[in-house]
């Protein structure tokens, strides 16, 4: 489990990204997907009615996740099939006093249990990418493992045909 934060996440000399503030989704999306900054801003604004400067609201992501999860999400010329995480994999399960309690998982426990993939992260107020146990997240962002997931997604690109030759034998 890599406990540090990817530099590369919070680079880009795009114009826009410079002028933004509140973009955790944005750059999440761009990170988790591959595709650029302006790309993903779009995707935010268009899909999520992500505005300038405000961040995306979580009720707009979630809405925005459980449609590509039923149509797939395409993004930059990309397809990806969506994985809305349930409560199985975003919560531990615990027995206090012979009852059975679930409580959230912390970002450590989560990557623990899902080392391999390319997970959108929700914690309270704030967005990041964890991609084969490596966390993307901007650098003037503390990394701290305690904090509690809220919801992830799990995103798998797929596969095009696009230029291979049919085969009939």
């Amino acid at each position: 489990m890599y406990l540090s934060v990817n530099k590369n996440y919070s680079k880009t000399d795009c114009k826009l990204a410079k002028a933004e503030k509140n973009d955790c989704v944005v750059r999440s999306i761009a990170a988790a997907t591959g595709v650029s900054y302006r790309t993903a801003h779009a995707f935010c604004k268009e899909e999520m009615g992500r505005e300038d400067k405000k961040g995306t609201s979580n009720l707009n992501i979630v809405t925005t996740m459980y449609n590509a999860e039923d149509k797939g999400m395409e993004i930059g010329g990309k397809k990806f099939k969506v994985e809305v995480l349930g409560k199985a994999r975003t919560k531990n399960l615990y027995k206090v006093h012979g009852e059975e309690i679930y409580r959230k998982k912390t970002i450590a426990s989560f990557m623990k249990d899902n080392p391999k993939g390319t997970y959108l992260v929700m914690v309270a107020n704030h967005a990041f990418t964890i991609m084969d146990g490596e966390v993307f997240d901007w650098s003037g962002n503390a990394f701290k493992p305690n904090r509690k997931v809220q919801s992830a997604y799990l995103l798998e690109a797929q596969k095009t045909n696009i230029g291979k030759q049919l085969t009939l034998f």
